[in-house]
């Protein structure tokens, strides 16, 4: 069993923005998977599902980026799992656009729900699949308003036609453990 963080702020006003990637990804796994995510516990909406590769607990928390790992490690605790078990699905502005790459370990380079995770399991070594916004353009546009700003209709478009391969990818990581 493998337990699934999928990164994002709640609120409409946070929907569909680069940060919340983690819920988009997290929410087309849902539906691919017939998972139910409307259990309300430990700060979090949850839901389990089964796939051939094994089966998971999908955790959207609701603490806001920043304190996703008050959430994260409530569940662990309560399932009795560990960091080994746990894949994160997050933002990344380090990846062009679309670019997806899983890795385990390392650190959280300013992104502040990891910093949160690594903070409250003290330890950074869980599987995360990174999901490429990319950076501004423009200089002048802080990292913080790029990544809370809306995806445009073109970005939603290309989500949209890789998704099946993303969740191809977290299927794999629930049996890889990587």
């Amino acid at each position: 069993m493998k337990l699934i963080a999928c990164l994002g702020n709640p609120g409409r006003q946070y929907a569909r923005t680069r940060h919340n990637i983690g819920f988009i990804i997290g929410e087309a796994l849902a539906a691919a998977y017939g998972v139910r995510p409307e259990q309300k516990k430990f700060q979090a909406v949850m839901g389990t599902g089964a796939s051939l590769k094994g089966d998971f607990i999908l955790v959207f928390p609701q603490t806001y980026m920043n304190n996703s790992g008050q959430a994260v490690q409530s569940v662990l605790d309560y399932y009795r799992m560990t960091v080994v078990d746990l894949i994160v699905i997050h933002d990344e502005i380090e990846l062009p656009f679309g670019e997806v790459k899983t890795k385990r370990g390392g650190g959280h380079k300013g992104h502040n729900g990891l910093r949160s995770i690594i903070e409250h399991l003290d330890s950074p070594d869980f599987s995360r699949l990174r999901f490429g916004v990319g950076r501004p353009d423009d200089e002048r546009i802080s990292v913080a308003d790029y990544v809370l700003a809306r995806f445009t209709q073109e970005e939603l478009d290309e989500i949209n036609r890789i998704m099946p391969s993303v969740i191809e990818c977290v299927i794999n990581m629930v049996e890889d453990g990587r």
